[in-house]
């Protein structure tokens, strides 16, 4: 063992510091109501139908592409219309359908940031450069926003809103890695986590067979990871019984947090559509007022990332091994601190990616990445449902930017209720984290099914004013029905992911997380833009989400939770780091 204080049969850990765990926990929380803003306001209801604007000011319709898309009269929303004109835009020698410039952009975004992510996994792994990584994303992000601002769609120069729309969701998207880095050691370091932990300890101080079995792990870096290796825990009763309180404990803490960062940032999300419905409302939807409501989300971003950048732990609350918001493996050496270089963690990130992807890798930890295939295609699916869905109540339902506002308003509204109904649900009915999981994504699955139901010659008649996805009343209900399930997604999907993860590594396995994450889905975007430049009708793209989504269901009911969790643990403590 290189360092004897990390001999867990003779360690007092440190005492439980209420001040300071609340102040990490607000500055965590803070950053959460700031930045899932821009996701609720702009990433999946404004920027979208923004971007689609712009190119629609600047755009010809078919087929003689000499008309004006902005002379064009709008058609009553009924049923789907075939004889609708199609807006096309020309960039370099492409001719690109309005709807479609907006999912590439978005496309080439989330690709954009999956680059950055996995480059900056290794530096948000280092606690002191977490949170300056954190803020200068949030900057990089929340900057770009409010440049939407300044530059009007009638601009000769309007392409630079694709640049500005990137680096907002690069920064954004990249933002959310270092933050989510933080919850497993904000779990760890909670009061009734750090109790039962001593309590764990404290057994195996009293049973010595039980800590001898594994006190041999020389390698571990982590304070718990040798405590919560099946091992530790199979020679007594006592030790196995507080093994699993421990678990649950810690287990039920992380999905807490994540949950009410969820509920925070959407009710934060909410004040400002409705901030956001006035000026839409008084400027009948236009795109000035679009860009007014991406700037208002920018600017709230980086209002209220000032408290996350007081509260978060910092390098000197980062350093050492006594800090309450630290695990014992996040400490830094200060051989690290001496030695440490950006660019050579960028390129050791791309290196420890390559690794990581062998399938040698893969086999150790083998639940780990049989979730992540399946949040794949969840997190892409879950995504691609939200901006197709409004994209074709834009341009096939005809449904003016206000009634957009509202359903972006109901959707988070219902994704509250959902978030902290769930948890609820569960305990009534004791179900694990897993088939919580498996339940939400079937209902989810539910929504694009329901619009292919728009092919049905029934819904093809005027005479039918319901049913399919046909007419915009049903865009409200299914919201509401859609908010409900995508909250409690999220909370449980994040958590779930945290028990997988090989501690002391949060940032580099979130950053792969991220990859595949609702900011960082690129390929349902960029095929649901295909499909609707080759059909010209968007609601073809139902059929591949439904497809999507239920290609996940036997992958993710293939995960063993309590073998990935102990696979995770075991990595650390055998030194791959």
């Amino acid at each position: 063992m290189t360092d004897a204080s990390l001999d867990y049969g003779d360690i007092d850990f440190p005492k439980f510091d209420k001040q300071k765990y609340h102040r990490h926990l607000r500055g965590w929380f803070s950053y959460a109501f700031a930045s899932e803003v821009f996701v609720i306001v702009s990433l999946t209801l404004f920027l979208p139908i923004c971007l689609e604007q712009f190119a629609r000011d600047n755009g010809y319709l078919l087929p003689d592409k000499t008309e004006p898309c902005s002379t064009a009269v709008v058609l009553p929303a009924a049923n789907d219309s075939e004889g609708d004109a199609r807006c096309v835009v020309k960039l370099g020698w492409l001719w690109i359908d309005s709807a479609s410039f907006s999912l590439y952009v978005y496309s080439t975004s989330v690709a954009l940031q999956a680059l950055t992510v996995i480059s900056m996994g290794g530096i948000a792994d280092h606690p002191p450069h977490r949170k300056l990584l954190l803020l200068t994303f949030a900057a990089l992000g929340s900057f770009s926003a409010i440049l939407f601002l300044l530059l009007p769609s009638s601009s000769p120069v309007w392409p630079l809103v694709a640049p500005l729309a990137i680096f907002a969701n690069v920064g954004f998207g990249a933002s959310i890695v270092a933050l989510n880095a933080y919850i497993p050691t904000l779990a760890h370091s909670s009061q009734e986590v750090v109790t039962a932990r001593a309590e764990l300890v404290e057994l195996q101080r009293s049973y010595p067979h039980a800590a001898d079995e594994h006190t041999d792990s020389e390698h571990a870096s982590e304070s718990d990871a040798p405590l919560l290796g099946s091992e530790a825990h199979s020679s007594h009763p006592a030790v196995s019984t507080a093994k699993e309180k421990h678990d649950k404990l810690l287990s039920a803490t992380t999905s807490r947090i994540s949950s009410q960062g969820i509920a925070l940032g959407y009710a934060a999300g909410i004040v400002m559509l409705l901030l956001a419905l006035i000026p839409v409302r008084a400027m009948k939807g236009s795109t000035d007022s679009l860009r007014l409501a991406v700037g208002l989300s920018g600017i709230w971003w980086a209002l209220f990332s000032l408290p996350a950048a007081a509260w978060l732990p910092g390098a000197s609350a980062m350093t050492h091994a006594g800090a309450v918001a630290v695990e014992e493996g996040e400490v830094a050496k200060p051989e690290d601190d001496t030695n440490w270089s950006m660019w050579r963690e960028i390129v050791r990130a791309w290196k420890r990616l390559g690794q990581m992807l062998r399938w040698r890798e893969i086999k150790r930890l083998r639940n780990t990445f049989v979730y992540l295939a399946a949040w794949f295609l969840l997190s892409d699916g879950f995504t691609t449902i939200t901006s197709t869905a409004l994209l074709f109540a834009k341009t096939t339902l005809h449904m003016p930017a206000s009634s957009l506002i509202v359903i972006g308003a109901l959707t988070p509204t219902a994704g509250i209720l959902g978030s902290l109904a769930w948890p609820v649900i569960q305990r009534r009915l004791g179900w694990s984290n897993l088939r919580v999981l498996v339940v939400l994504v079937v209902m989810a699955s539910a929504i694009p099914a329901y619009g292919c139901l728009g092919f049905l010659p029934v819904f093809q008649r005027s005479s039918v004013k319901f049913g399919g996805l046909t007419t915009p009343g049903e865009m409200y209900v299914l919201a509401v029905y859609f908010g409900s399930v995508y909250g409690a997604f999220q909370g449980y999907a994040r958590a779930f992911y945290a028990e997988f993860i090989p501690p002391g590594e949060e940032a580099r396995w979130y950053g792969l997380f991220s990859i595949t994450d609702k900011s960082s889905s690129f390929v349902g975007p960029l095929i649901v833009g295909l499909i609707a430049d080759t059909t010209g009708n968007i609601r073809y793209a139902f059929f591949f989400l439904v497809f999507m989504i239920w290609s996940a269901v036997p992958i993710l009911m293939s995960v063993n939770v309590e073998r990935g969790r102990d696979d995770a643990q075991r990595y650390t403590a055998s030194g791959q780091r």
